[in-house]
């Protein structure tokens, strides 16, 4: 039972976090300096990870596919496996990981240690909401970020996925065909899907950990475990979205 409510507590405290910073949202131009920092801490900092992850993803999947279709003569078709499975499904799944470990968990740091610190408190007593200074920038900034991360990924997994069909023996597909099929198979719609799934994650994950992080309480010791519970919560968020949001884009 106890847990129950603190998972309502929880639900209900992020919800009114939301509300709070959007009813700043007029503010957002006056912010524009904010605005172009996160969007340089959560698209520029996160890029070299997501491109050699994305890359080595595209790469594996060939790999595994390319091994076991070639039994049943189906190898062909990798490039459309590879260029739906990025777009659809690994690409948003990945980067939203990646998101979490790089940007979320220095979100909540940095904030439970503002609010342990009483900087917080501070900006109150200065009558500037937390909500407008430290939650609206990053939410817009990740809005803007994660459709252009998720296409990045989704280019490099597919070029990946190319150059791994056309240099593995077994598999021998030259990129030419690769693409191809790729193209014949794949619509707008399955990369729209992606990037819709790519937001909803973001947007997830950015305002969790916000409302992690200011309402850490507690000494030093409390930072540390609010960071754990940012990533934990945004994780286990991903994938149960995933499934909702999928079921919901089918």
């Amino acid at each position: 039972m106890n847990q129950l409510l603190r998972i309502l507590e929880g639900i209900g405290s992020t919800v009114q976090l939301l509300l709070r910073a959007a009813s700043y949202a007029p503010t957002l131009p006056r912010q524009f300096g904010r605005l172009i920092e996160q969007c340089y801490l959560i698209g520029y900092t996160t890029l070299p990870i997501v491109a050699i992850l994305s890359f080595f993803i595209g790469s594996v999947l060939a790999l595994q596919a390319g091994y076991s279709m070639q039994n049943f003569g189906a190898k062909q078709f990798i490039g459309a496996l590879v260029g739906l499975s990025m777009a659809r499904e690994l690409g948003p799944v990945m980067v939203a990981i990646l998101l979490t470990g790089r940007v979320g968990s220095a979100i909540a740091a940095e904030l439970a240690s503002m609010k342990v610190y009483q900087e917080v408190d501070a900006l109150v007593t200065m009558n500037i909401p937390p909500a407008r200074m430290l939650v609206l920038p990053r939410l817009a900034a990740v809005l803007l970020m994660m459709p252009v991360l998720t296409i990045i990924a989704n280019l490099v997994g597919w070029f990946g996925g190319a150059i791994i069909s056309s240099a593995t023996s077994f598999i021998a597909i030259d990129p030419a065909s690769y693409f191809a099929t790729m193209r014949q198979q794949m619509e707008f719609s399955d990369v729209l899907n992606g990037l819709v799934k790519a937001e909803v994650f973001g947007f997830v994950i950015v305002l969790v950990c916000c409302n992690i992080g200011l309402n850490t309480r507690g000494g030093p010791r409390e930072i540390g475990a609010a960071v754990t519970r940012a990533v934990v919560v945004s994780l286990i968020l991903i994938l149960v979205l995933d499934y909702f949001v999928t079921k919901a884009l089918l």
